[in-house]
């Protein structure tokens, strides 16, 4: 449904150039499809890119056939697209159902009628019936992305973009958060931006990483999962010494006695009590930043 061919974006220029996104290829079919990578990666930039915001330095996107470097192109996209960005600019002194209400003329919903079932009926979907008349600047965090989720889904689209849906929210809310996006899902492409990597594990089958605008691995956590086996391993030491040699430290356990770390890396003969484990999403992603040479932000 969405095909990206060797696409790069660069802001400025000379000495001062940034190079966003680098000749990135990816393919992304119906279904919810994982966008991971730490922050500065390039995945904002490519979500702009998709929703017509930004336009691309070289290389081709097209969305249903629909190319988002023609103006043709972007009015057709954005008809279909529901886009929900990292910071959504809301009006507090608006109801919920008041700005939904004022998206849906913004994007063209122009018939009262028709507005006025579309806008019921995905503030219902988003379980925020019961707030509805309440003003926004009331909301808690999660309520209030619910109510971006909400003005995404107005157009009724075809797919849907969010970009960073659950940073701050607590861990009810978050899960709450992804089991709506996951329902969304059955009927349109959902594309999760994220550096959370939990937030990919829970809700996923096919995945995404990104790292300085490069695509480092594309196909599903469980193929992520097994590039990391025989690269993580526990290690117990009877101090508080963290295990060094080129390891990652991903957790530790204080015990009676020492502390166990869990560890990403080769291991070396300066370990030889480590124990091999599975790994898990997250370790597999600390593996493939490590390869690359890159920090993991893992929450």
């Amino acid at each position: 449904m969405i095909e990206i061919t060797q696409l790069s974006k660069t802001y400025g220029r000379g000495a001062r150039a940034v190079v966003a996104l680098d000749e990135v290829d990816l393919r992304i079919d119906a279904g919810m499809f994982g966008l991971l990578g730490p922050n500065g990666a390039g995945k904002t930039t490519l979500m702009r890119i998709l929703a017509g915001i930004v336009n691309p330095s070289r290389g081709h996107v097209s969305v249903e056939g629909n190319d988002v470097s023609t103006e043709s192109g972007k009015h057709a996209i954005k008809t279909m697209l529901g886009y929900l960005p990292q910071e959504l600019g809301l009006y507090p002194e608006l109801s919920a159902r008041q700005f939904v209400d004022y998206m849906a003329i913004l994007k063209g919903v122009s018939d009262p009628e028709n507005r006025r079932e579309r806008v019921n009926r995905v503030i219902e979907m988003v379980g925020l019936k019961e707030a509805a008349d309440r003003k926004i600047k009331g909301f808690s965090g999660g309520m209030k992305r619910r109510v971006g989720i909400a003005q995404a889904l107005v157009n009724d689209p075809r797919i849907l973009i969010v970009d960073e849906p659950t940073g701050g929210l607590d861990p009810e809310e978050r899960i709450r958060f992804r089991n709506l996006l996951v329902d969304l899902a059955a009927e349109r492409v959902v594309i999760l931006s994220t550096h959370i990597v939990e937030d990919i594990g829970q809700t996923c089958r096919d995945l995404a990483v990104l790292a300085r605008g490069h695509v480092l691995f594309r196909g599903s956590p469980v193929q992520l999962m097994h590039a990391a086996e025989n690269h993580v391993w526990t290690i117990e030491t009877s101090n508080s010494q963290k295990p060094d040699h080129g390891l990652t430290v991903v957790s530790m356990l204080h015990l009676a006695d020492g502390t166990e770390y869990r560890v990403v890396g080769n291991v070396t003969g300066e370990y030889p009590d480590a124990q091999p484990v599975p790994p898990s999403l997250e370790d597999a992603y600390v593996w493939l930043m490590h390869g690359a040479g890159q920090p993991a932000e893992i929450l």
